[in-house]
């Protein structure tokens, strides 16, 4: 998350960082939902009181974003205009199941999804018509051989910071239309 904080600041947009209770204890197992749900909230305060009257965006990486999206599901997140999520976990490893996007349809502000054509953990048989489902309201951008930490393979010609750098374009794109619009 670091180097996509730094990519996004050298596109104009600036990010709150902030780490869950567990990560912070150096623990290895996530907080539950509730916990979790709040350290989202209080990342969202601090952002609202630290840039008032800018429209705020909130999402991350993995389970950073499912847990940001599940937020937002059970109480609009104050001031958010969209939600962008890095590799949303659609499922866990090996086990296909789309039970963990039933709270998406709850979410009534923009959504971008950036995935990885690799993804473990979103099989595109099974994302693709989730995403479609929520017709304009979700933007699905796809990263050809990137996994779910968006690297990708030596012999795709190219390299884990390209995709990076075309993951912060995207996102920047993403924001000048579906927020821009907003």
């Amino acid at each position: 998350m670091e180097a996509i904080a730094t990519g996004l600041g050298e596109r104009g947009i600036a990010t709150l960082r902030y780490q869950f209770p567990y990560m912070e204890k150096g623990g290895k197992r996530p907080d539950p939902p509730a916990v979790a749900h709040a350290a989202v909230r209080a990342a969202v305060a601090e952002a609202g009181r630290r840039c008032a009257g800018v429209p705020l965006l909130a999402g991350g990486k993995s389970f950073g974003g499912r847990m940001t999206s599940q937020a937002q599901a059970a109480a609009p997140l104050a001031g958010v205009k969209g939600l962008a999520f890095f590799a949303f976990p659609l499922h866990p490893a090996g086990k296909p199941s789309t039970d963990r996007a039933k709270h998406l349809s709850d979410i009534k502000i923009p959504m971008l999804f950036l995935q990885g054509t690799r993804d473990a953990l979103a099989f595109l048989d099974e994302l693709q018509p989730v995403i479609a489902s929520f017709e304009e309201r979700a933007t699905l951008k796809l990263f050809e051989n990137a996994d779910h930490s968006f690297h990708v393979p030596a012999r795709s010609g190219r390299t884990d910071a390209e995709v990076r750098g075309d993951l912060m374009d995207a996102v920047a794109a993403w924001i000048e239309g579906a927020i821009g619009r907003a």
